[in-house]
């Protein structure tokens, strides 16, 4: 079994483990009302983007998401969240060496990191770094550690983790040639990290946009073999638009292809999205494994990005 195989069925208890974490390390994280920035790198900054846009929508103050690299010089903020499992990426470490003498919170896996001695507020959680390459465990945990934060109940998005690490798949690997993500408000960030982990975890032809402008010009290349996946809510009349393609239709929302779920989720419907991208991470592990590919160690990639 590979590594990621047992990172991702760990993310039930990660997930209680954060959200525990959260109300011991309440003063390093975002305050009610401050202005914020959250940054990483790759699936860093996809939950970095998941989380900006709940906590706008949760009314606890402005925050916006960046690439570490490209965040602008100049614009103050309370506080800056940065998000890296390794804490040794390059763009993170600058940044926090640029930001000092101001506020910042760092999340990261290992807690003896170079990144540590650069922030004000450090938040370890080695109870969910990981040993594969491709990260999904540690990126979930630190958004359930920032959702909890902002005085989310984390105890039913952990149920229903429990029901998408051991129910089956809602669409059978080899019979995909191409899968686009789709989501809205904080899921475009879910959707994004969902498209990375069929790229990097198996070389697969995979893509995310905002739901609502998918149809925008994405569609066009939806056909039959092809996936459509869309986490949270959807614009009315997106799936029978779908439907048409002849392209299959992935909402646990709404599609069929989930009923497979219901004698597993003890009536909860729908299960909340976080819990859906767990489904995504091991539909990409399948998809590995049909490729004849190891999950653990995807072509080109390191566990972090160290420059010159």
């Amino acid at each position: 079994m590979a590594y990621v195989d047992t990172e991702i069925a760990s993310q039930p208890d990660c997930w209680r483990r954060a959200a525990r974490l959260a109300a011991e390390s309440a003063p390093a994280l975002p305050r009610h009302g401050e202005r914020v920035a959250v940054v990483g790198c790759g699936t860093s900054w996809f939950m970095a983007m998941a989380y900006a846009a709940l906590r706008e929508r949760a009314g606890h103050g402005e925050t916006d998401a960046f690439q570490a690299s490209e965040f602008p010089a100049g614009r103050r903020y309370d506080r800056v969240v940065a998000i890296t499992r390794s804490g040794t990426t390059t763009e993170v470490l600058d940044l926090l060496g640029a930001l000092r003498g101001q506020p910042t919170t760092l999340i990261v896996g290992d807690p003896a990191s170079p990144a540590v001695a650069l922030a004000t507020d450090p938040v370890a959680m080695p109870f969910a770094d990981e040993r594969s390459v491709v990260q999904t465990r540690f990126a979930t945990s630190a958004l359930a550690l920032l959702r909890a934060g902002i005085g989310e109940d984390l105890s039913a998005v952990a149920a229903d983790a429990e029901v998408a690490v051991r129910a089956p798949l809602p669409v059978v690997p080899d019979r995909i040639e191409q899968a686009t993500f789709l989501g809205r408000g904080w899921t475009v960030g879910l959707a994004h990290e969902a498209a990375l982990k069929c790229r990097e975890a198996a070389t697969f032809w995979a893509e995310a946009y905002p739901a609502m402008d998918y149809r925008h010009g994405p569609i066009s290349i939806a056909a039959p073999r092809r996936l459509v996946w869309a986490f949270g809510e959807i614009p009315e009349g997106l799936a029978d638009d779908v439907a048409a393609t002849g392209a299959a239709f992935v909402h646990n929302r709404s599609s069929c292809v989930y009923a497979t779920l219901d004698r597993w989720a003890a009536g909860r419907k729908p299960l909340d999205p976080m819990a859906d991208l767990i489904l995504a991470q091991r539909f990409a592990v399948a998809l590995a494994t049909t490729r004849g590919l190891d999950p653990d160690a995807p072509r080109h990639l390191t566990r972090s990005v160290v420059l010159a």
